[in-house]
């Protein structure tokens, strides 16, 4: 009985079982089923907003700086040379690398013994064409009285030669006594004829001599020009630069012997663009005296010239392309020939222009304003310049509209914006300078290697060490130095 019992009892609990699967399939099926013949409902659309920074556009008068990068040269410089050989006998205290010479001081004195000796010969030739020359002079003046007195006696023969024709008519002279009185006369006009042939032969003489002077001087002139060369002067105030002359050195002519460099009459040579070269131009092509900044960047601070452009390259080297531009420096301190420099140029003023961050700008020339109810519109401009992160722009409707300065390509025409508005000058100028409190103790040590430098000029340095001495102290200046110092 009780295996019986046993064995119904799984056979009911199999059945429930089978019972409970079978109704668990038919309400999955039954939901299944509910669900595909539903009506799908679909939730409302929300159209996306996205949060842009805009900046208004002002129209003004802006100043364009074109930036170039130049070397430093000067404008006045000559070559050192020695117009004779020699051997080098004294050299000026100054005259070394970097030297300070001034206008008139004498730097090098070659020996002059040869030089000397050749002057003394010159001036002892010139003084044999004198000679000469005096003694051709009595000469003329004997061969005159000589002609004068050939000349008298001729005019003597002439007359006694008349005489006796005379005579010969009343019948007193002979024939022969006639022939004899002419032939007298003719010798006399020979001898007439051969003294003038002796005055003719001394002026020669005279001209000879003249001659043989102006040479002896010529040549003792280029004999004292000789001497004065050996001693080499300064033909201005300037710096000397490639010694590499000795004393006691032989040297050839024409010899480099140094270089002399004014360190005042320094300017600026960079190399523009074409189209940044005709934008320095006036009206009438010429080249404008627009006012230059350049910087050289050293440590702990920059050195700062200003100066005009001067002139510009009269042709194009060869390979090359734009314009070379000079311009002259008014003052610059600190600064030497071969230094490589920051050049920044004012062009002339643009009218009615925006200035926008370069990021605004797209490569169709267009921009993204906020319209009506918060939707963006585009808004095309004309690229004028670009100025480091900032480009000037100019655009029908453009004033006072609020201009998208961060785009990205999920922007667009259409689009709804929500506006982040922030001051224009914010958005351009840069932040001020940020400044610094310095604990004593890292303010001596700044200080220190301040006053320890020897690459900083006296007026760079002095002036670092006033900014130093301020309560609050630039954290650009900080950060330079102490890269210095860790370096």
């Amino acid at each position: 009985m009780r295996f019986l019992r046993h064995s119904l009892t799984g056979v009911f609990l199999a059945a429930l079982t089978l019972a409970l699967l079978i109704w668990s399939g038919v309400t999955v099926g039954s939901a299944i089923q509910t669900r595909l013949n539903a009506e799908k409902r679909v939730p409302p659309a929300r159209e996306r907003v996205f949060a842009v920074n805009v900046a208004t556009a002002q129209l003004q008068t802006v100043v364009p700086v074109l930036e170039a990068f130049g070397q430093v040269q000067s404008r006045r410089s000559l070559e050192l040379r020695a117009a004779l050989g020699g051997r080098v006998i004294w050299l000026a205290d100054a005259f070394e690398e970097g030297g300070t010479v001034r206008a008139g001081e004498d730097l090098v004195r070659l020996d002059p013994t040869d030089p000397q000796a050749a002057l003394d010969r010159m001036e002892n030739d010139l003084m044999d064409a004198e000679a000469e020359s005096r003694d051709a002079a009595r000469a003329l003046e004997l061969a005159r009285d000589d002609l004068a007195a050939a000349q008298e006696q001729a005019d003597l023969r002439d007359r006694a030669w008349k005489r006796q024709e005379d005579l010969e008519q009343r019948g007193v002279a002979t024939a022969a006594a006639v022939e004899t009185a002419e032939l007298a006369a003719a010798a006399a006009r020979q001898v007439v004829v051969s003294r003038r042939q002796a005055v003719a032969q001394a002026e020669t003489r005279i001209d000879s001599a003249a001659t043989q002077i102006a040479r002896a001087t010529l040549a003792r002139d280029q004999a004292r020009r000789d001497l004065a060369e050996t001693t080499i002067t300064a033909a201005f105030d300037a710096t000397l630069s490639g010694v590499t002359l000795v004393e006691g050195r032989l040297v050839q002519a024409n010899e480099k012997l140094a270089m002399l460099i004014d360190p005042k009459a320094l300017e600026v040579s960079f190399q523009v663009s074409t189209a940044q070269y005709a934008r320095l131009l006036d009206d009438a092509g010429q080249l404008i005296a627009a006012p230059v900044r350049v910087a050289l960047e050293i440590s702990g601070t920059d050195l700062v010239a200003q100066g005009r452009i001067s002139r510009d390259s009269a042709a194009v080297a060869e390979g090359q392309s734009g314009r070379v531009i000079y311009a002259r420096l008014d003052t610059a301190a600190g600064f030497k020939p071969g230094d490589f420099v920051s050049v920044h140029v004012d062009e002339p003023a643009l009218d009615n222009v925006a200035r926008l961050p370069s990021s605004a700008l797209d490569a169709a020339n267009t921009v993204l304003v906020v319209g009506p109810e918060d939707r963006l519109e585009s808004l095309p401009v004309d690229l004028l310049r670009r100025q480091g992160d900032n480009v000037l722009v100019r655009g029908e409707g453009l004033d006072g509209q609020e201009v998208v300065v961060d785009r990205t390509p999920l922007l667009g025409p259409g689009i709804k914006v929500s506006p982040l508005r922030r001051e224009t000058a914010a958005v351009l100028a840069s932040a001020e300078p940020e400044l610094l409190e310095l604990t004593s103790e890292r303010r001596a040590r700044l200080v220190a290697f301040v006053e320890q430098s020897d690459r900083m000029p006296a007026e760079v340095k002095a002036r670092v060490l006033a900014q130093l001495g301020e309560e609050k102290v630039p954290a650009r200046l900080v950060a330079r130095i102490e890269s210095r110092i860790g370096g």
